[in-house]
């Protein structure tokens, strides 16, 4: 992730292509995509990211259609389950975050019942 930081490259832009891992698609849209993650948090029975298809690091910055789809996006992704699950949303610049990818993504977990799941904001700790 280093290396694709110093040329420039976001994680999650479609410019980054091949060179990037990522999960299985899950669902896609015309603004959003849903992707598994390759890295998912200890105690999820599953951890789906949602990721805008334009580069913002503001989720205010996505026009009102984009805004509008996040939700379509994830009650695609949830296919009627009425489990619990929890929604968190990286935003803003990563500087006093904790962040490490300057791009508006939203982490849903749905907990696999036999730990707890703890949503983490920063990877730091």
């Amino acid at each position: 992730m280093a290396d694709l930081e110093a040329r420039g490259v976001c994680l999650f832009c479609a410019d980054a292509g091949s060179e990037v891992g990522g999960g299985d698609l899950v669902a896609e849209t015309e603004h959003w995509r849903a992707v598994g993650n390759d890295f998912p948090y200890r105690g999820a029975a599953e951890h789906v990211l949602l990721v805008p298809r334009a580069h913002v690091t503001d989720v205010l910055d996505l026009g009102d259609v984009a805004r509008a789809e996040l939700w379509d996006v994830l009650r695609t992704v949830r296919g009627g389950s009425t489990g619990p699950y929890g929604l968190g949303m990286r935003n803003g610049p990563c500087e006093g975050t904790g962040g490490t990818i300057a791009h508006v993504h939203l982490h849903v977990l749905v907990p696999d019942g036999e730990q707890p799941l703890r949503m983490r904001f920063s990877s730091a700790r």
